[in-house]
């Protein structure tokens, strides 16, 4: 395996981690096993049985908590301590038998791209779980599975392709991860003023519908000459 096979693959499982890591894994671990490709020997132990059937098992599960509004948003969130740590990992491990220096940067590198890739899934499926419909969920899960695929074959058949697509990936989720958090901030505080009574039934906040009465009652008939 060259050298831009090796960062592709490396690259490609940081940046499927934080979108469906479990997917990632069972995918090289069954190509290892069945000798559809070489695994670098830090990445072999991904064809094991045991490590496939793990891989399979959790596959399944996030298939289905991944299409139910608010359970995977809540999967999401506890999974920020498993892809993370997972994509700087793998991306440190495909590297094979190199220095310690190159597979710490590695790491460091595969860590910010999971955790980037993670917060703009978990990010975006916080946007989409306020669809009153359910289809848009199950619509983006299977889109994020055959992403992880489709991307991680790019990665291991046309690894220049992947790199140059990787890259203007990153150019979107830097575009892209701003707006989504203010938007999600939005979204918390108008939560939190439902909750806390800051907002009346209609769902506009007290201080803004006082603000509107005024204006009204300023430009209404004859309230100026009773003033």
């Amino acid at each position: 395996m060259d050298l831009s096979h090796t960062i592709a693959l490396g690259m490609g499982l940081a940046w499927a981690s934080g979108i469906n890591l479990y997917a990632a894994l069972l995918m090289l671990g069954l190509m290892g096993a069945t000798g559809h490709m070489d695994l670098p020997p830090g990445l072999q132990v991904l064809q094991e049985p045991v490590v496939i059937i793990a891989a399979g098992f959790m596959y399944c599960v996030e298939f289905f908590a991944d299409k139910v509004p608010g359970v995977d948003t809540g999967w999401d969130t506890v999974h920020t301590f498993v892809r993370v740590p997972a994509g700087a990992v793998l991306a440190a491990m495909a590297l094979g038998d190199v220095s310690m220096g190159a597979q710490v940067a590695a790491a460091i590198v595969g860590g910010a791209l999971a955790t980037a890739t993670h917060a703009t899934k978990a990010g975006s499926r916080v946007m989409i779980n306020t669809s009153p419909e359910l289809f848009s969920n199950w619509i983006v899960s299977i889109a994020e599975d055959v992403a992880v695929f489709a991307g991680l074959w790019t990665a291991l058949r046309h690894p220049s392709l992947f790199l140059v697509l990787l890259g203007a990936f990153v150019v979107l989720m830097i575009w892209l991860l701003p707006r989504l958090w203010r938007a999600i901030r939005l979204i918390a505080r108008r939560v939190a003023g439902w909750f806390g009574g800051a907002a009346p039934a209609g769902g506009v906040p007290a201080d803004v519908d006082a603000a509107a009465l005024r204006l009204s009652l300023r430009h209404e008939p004859g309230v100026e000459g009773r003033k």
